[in-house]
C-alpha cells in the first residue's frame, strides 16, 4: 500500500524537476521583437545620442546669445608698488613777492615740495555697459540661433527614422535568411536522400556514375547556399547588434504583425508639403539666410551704449578715491561698412541658394511619395499572391504528410514539399517588407 502512494510522488517530483529548468531557460531566452528593437536602437544608438546633444547644444547657443541683450558687467582691480614717486617742487618767489612794512616777502617764503603719490598704488572698480544700437543685431542673432536649434531637432527626428528603417531590413533580413535556410536544409537532406538511393541503385547495378556525381554537385552547391546564408545571417546579426546595443550571444525573433492600412496618395502629398522633414530643413535654412542678411545691415549701425560704474582707488593723490561715473560710449569703425557690403552681397547669393535647394527638395519630396505610393500597391498586390502561394503550400504539406501516415509516399515528397514551403514563405516574408519599407518611407516622406 506504501508502495503505491510512494511511487506516484516519486514520479511528480522528478516532473516538476525536470519541467522547472524548462520553465526557467523559456523565461530567460524571450524573442525580440520588431518594436523592442527599434526601441533599443532609439536609446542606445550612439549615432541619435550624437543628434540628441547636437539640439542641447543649440539650445545652449540660444541661451548664449540672450545674455547678450543685458548690460555687459567688467570687474578690474590692480596694485602697483612705485619705487620712485613723483613731486610737486614751487621755489621760493615762485608765486612774486608780497610788499610789507618797506620790506618784501618772497611767495612762498621758501622752497616747498608735495609729493604726488604714494609707494603703494592700488584700485579698483566695476564698469556696466548696455548696447543700444545693437539689440537689434542681438535679437537677429538669437533667432538665428533658434533656427540651428530647430534644425538640429529635425535632423534628430530624420535620423530616428533611418534608425528605424535600418532596424526593419535588418529584422525582415534575419527572418527571410532564416526562412531562406530552412529551404536550403530541405534540399540538402532531399539530395541526400536522392543519393543514397543511387547509391542502392549503384551497388544492384542499374544506374551510372553520373547520377551520382550530378546528385554530389547538388548537395555541394546546397551546401555552399547554405554557407552563404549562414554568413549573411551573422552579418545581419552583429549590425543588429550594434544599432541596438544588445550584448546577447545569440538573438531570438519574433514574428512580425502586418503594417498600418495606407491612406490616399493625395493625403500623403499634402502632409508631405507642409511636415516632410526635408522640406522643413530646407525651409529652415532659407530662414536663416534671410535672419542673416538682416544681421549683416543691421551692423552698418554704429555701436552707441550707455555706460555706468564705479572706481576706488588709492596711492595717488590728484585723483578721487571713490568715482562714481555715468555716461555715453560712441564706437564706429567706417572699414567695416565697405566690407559689410560684400558680406550682405554674399548672403544674397546663399539665400539664393537656398531658395533653390528649397524648391527642388519640393519637388524631389512630392515625386518621392508617388514612386513610394506606388511600391506600396505593388508590394500589396505581391503579399496577396505570396500569402496564397503560402497557404497552398501549407495545404500541400498536410496532404503529404496525411499520405506519409498511410504510407501513400515517400520521405522525399515531404522534403520536396517543405523546401517548397520555406521558399514562399521567404517570399511572403520579402514581400512584406517591402510593403513595410515602403509604409514606413511614406510615413517619413508624410513628416508622420
Amino acid at each position: 500500500m506504501k508502495t503505491k502512494l510512494i511511487l506516484p510522488i516519486l514520479i511528480v517530483l522528478a516532473a516538476v524537476q525536470v519541467a522547472a529548468p524548462v520553465r526557467l531557460y523559456a523565461q530567460q531566452v524571450q524573442p525580440l521583437t520588431l518594436e523592442q528593437a527599434v526601441e533599443k536602437a532609439l536609446q542606445n544608438n550612439h549615432l541619435l545620442n550624437v543628434r540628441k546633444l547636437q539640439v542641447t547644444e543649440k539650445e545652449a547657443k540660444v541661451a548664449e546669445d540672450r545674455i547678450k541683450r543685458f548690460p555687459v558687467a567688467s570687474v578690474s582691480s590692480a596694485y602697483q608698488y612705485n619705487a620712485n614717486l613723483g613731486q610737486l617742487v614751487i621755489e621760493q618767489g615762485s608765486f612774486g613777492s608780497l610788499p610789507l612794512g618797506g620790506t618784501s616777502i618772497a611767495l612762498p617764503n621758501e622752497e616747498k615740495t608735495f609729493p604726488l603719490g604714494k609707494h603703494h598704488n592700488f584700485n579698483a572698480g566695476v564698469t556696466l555697459y548696455q548696447p543700444i544700437t545693437q539689440l537689434g543685431k542681438i535679437k537677429t542673432g538669437i533667432e538665428v540661433a533658434q533656427t540651428d536649434a530647430e534644425l538640429a531637432r529635425h535632423e534628430q527626428s530624420r535620423a530616428s527614422l533611418q534608425i528605424r528603417q535600418a532596424i526593419e531590413k535588418l529584422y525582415y533580413g534575419l527572418l527571410i535568411t532564416q526562412k531562406q535556410q530552412d529551404e536550403a536544409n530541405a534540399k540538402i537532406k532531399l539530395a541526400q536522400m536522392r543519393l543514397y538511393d543511387v547509391e542502392s541503385a549503384l551497388l544492384s547495378g542499374k544506374t551510372i556514375d553520373v547520377n551520382k556525381a550530378g546528385l554530389q554537385a547538388n548537395i555541394a552547391d546546397e551546401e555552399q547556399n547554405l554557407l552563404k546564408l549562414r554568413i549573411q545571417t551573422e552579418d545581419y546579426t552583429a549590425d543588429l547588434k550594434q544599432l541596438t546595443g544588445i550584448e546577447a550571444d545569440s538573438l531570438t525573433l519574433a514574428p512580425v504583425a502586418n503594417a498600418g492600412v495606407p491612406g490616399t496618395l493625395d493625403s500623403y502629398l499634402t502632409n508631405a508639403a507642409t511636415t516632410n522633414n526635408d522640406i522643413k530643413i530646407a525651409n529652415l535654412t532659407e530662414i536663416k539666410t534671410q535672419k542673416a542678411i538682416r544681421a549683416a545691415e543691421q551692423g552698418n549701425l554704429p555701436d552707441i551704449g550707455l555706460v555706468a560704474g564705479y572706481s576706488y582707488q588709492t596711492g595717488n593723490l590728484l585723483f578721487p578715491n571713490n568715482n562714481p561715473f555715468v555716461g555715453a560710449q560712441f564706437k564706429w569703425n567706417i572699414q567695416d561698412l565697405v566690407a559689410n557690403k560684400q558680406v550682405i552681397r554674399q548672403r544674397h547669393l546663399l539665400r539664393e541658394q537656398a531658395r533653390e535647394n528649397l524648391i527642388n527638395t519640393q519637388n524631389q519630396v512630392k515625386n518621392d511619395v508617388s514612386k513610394t505610393h506606388r511600391k506600396l500597391t505593388q508590394a500589396t498586390a505581391l503579399i496577396a499572391v505570396a500569402e496564397k502561394a503560402v497557404k497552398y503550400r501549407t495545404e500541400e504539406l498536410k496532404v503529404q504528410t496525411d499520405k506519409q501516415a498511410s504510407g501513400l509516399n515517400l520521405e522525399a515528397d515531404i522534403l520536396s514539399t517543405r523546401s517548397l514551403l520555406a521558399k514562399a514563405e521567404a517570399d511572403l516574408l520579402a514581400a512584406q517588407l517591402n510593403y513595410r519599407l515602403a509604409y514606413s518611407d511614406l510615413q517619413r516622406l508624410a513628416g508622420e
